[in-house]
């Protein structure tokens, strides 16, 4: 065994006492890692994604760098895993490729759908909005906290019954336009100007028609003023 991180996934149970016992992973990270780990929490927190911060999650490979994650599903008895994950930061240099971040997972097919099969199939139809943060990637500070915003109003409109698809914080305006159209019947913007006027831009496709908005009276100006 090269990784000793390992010894956290052993499934012995005479040995579970130890590993209780062991330190734990996040009392030994450095300010970076703590601070990238922080940041995760809260977009997580922002939208609303429950989540159960476990010590002794690690991966079975090590090019595995900071966060590791599961989805689970509560349908599926013991083995309640879809996937498993986690960025893998230098995974492309380490096989001859250029310097890139690096995120992903591995996903059980076979209960992926049993999954599917408990759920109601999900209709397509637009979502009523698509909210497209904008920010400088220079700085990420800035872009961090308009993401943070995003994932909050999206929230906050999905608990208000709204169908809500959120951008990434990385695209441009032209690339934001483009995908609304494609998934939503308006698009929000939501930028530096915006997050500090309080005051959206909402443009609504089949009309064409910009219109600025109130941040608490967004709901109610995406429900009175559906495009169908």
């Amino acid at each position: 065994m090269t990784n000793p991180l390992r010894v956290l996934d052993c499934k012995v149970p005479a040995d579970q006492p130890i590993i209780d016992a062991l330190p734990k992973i996040g009392d030994s990270l450095d300010e970076e890692s703590k601070k990238h780990f922080a940041a995760v929490l809260t977009a997580l927190d922002a939208s609303g994604v429950s989540y159960t911060r476990n010590h002794r999650l690690v991966r079975g490979l090590d090019y595995y760098t900071r966060t590791t994650f599961e989805f689970t599903h509560g349908g599926l008895g013991a083995q309640n895993a879809l996937l498993g994950g986690g960025r893998y930061d230098g995974l492309s240099e380490a096989i001859g490729g250029p310097k890139a971040p690096g995120i992903g997972f591995a996903m059980g097919e076979d209960r992926l759908v049993l999954t599917l099969q408990t759920l109601e199939a999900a209709k397509t139809e637009l979502a009523d909005a698509f909210i497209a943060p904008l920010g400088d990637a220079k700085d990420e500070a800035a872009l961090a906290k308009i993401n943070a915003a995003g994932l909050a109003l999206a929230r906050e409109l999905r608990r208000g019954g709204l169908r809500i698809e959120l951008g990434d914080g990385s695209f441009r305006l032209k690339k934001s336009f483009e995908t609304a159209d494609k998934l939503a019947r308006a698009i929000v913007i939501l930028g530096e100007n915006e997050l500090e006027s309080g005051i959206l831009t909402v443009k609504t496709f089949a009309t064409g028609i910009q219109t600025k908005v109130p941040r608490a009276e967004l709901a109610a100006f995406l429900n009175q003023n559906p495009v169908n």
